[in-house]
């Protein structure tokens, strides 16, 4: 005979998780915040330009801030994987080593 399914179990499961992946996301939008320098703004500053970001519908627009975006994360991977070479002794990092902390490629 099967065992019943504890909906409640799986149920606090899936909100553990949720709430996992949501404290993450914003402390991986914290660090965001930090490494592009952006906080040195004040919150009303941040929260204007990323309200400004979300009515822009001009893709020329929103496709130039995603290339600068992408140009951003390749130059900190290039700067980690250079400072890991250093504290290595020379030895090559792995690719694909350095992360965006965004932990996502969604255009801004």
């Amino acid at each position: 005979m099967r065992k019943p399914r504890d909906f409640d179990a799986e149920l606090i499961a899936l909100q553990d998780k949720a709430r996992d992946l949501k404290s993450r996301k914003v402390q991986q939008l914290g660090e965001l915040v930090i490494a592009t320098g952006a906080d040195m703004f004040s919150a009303e500053e941040l929260a204007g330009a990323l309200i400004v970001l979300t009515e822009t519908k001009d893709a020329g627009k929103r496709e130039a801030w995603a290339k600068r975006g992408a140009a951003f994360f390749q130059r900190r991977a290039r700067r980690t994987s250079s400072a890991t070479e250093r504290d290595a002794g020379g030895t090559q990092a792995q690719p694909g080593g350095a992360q965006p902390p965004s932990g996502g490629s969604r255009p801004a």
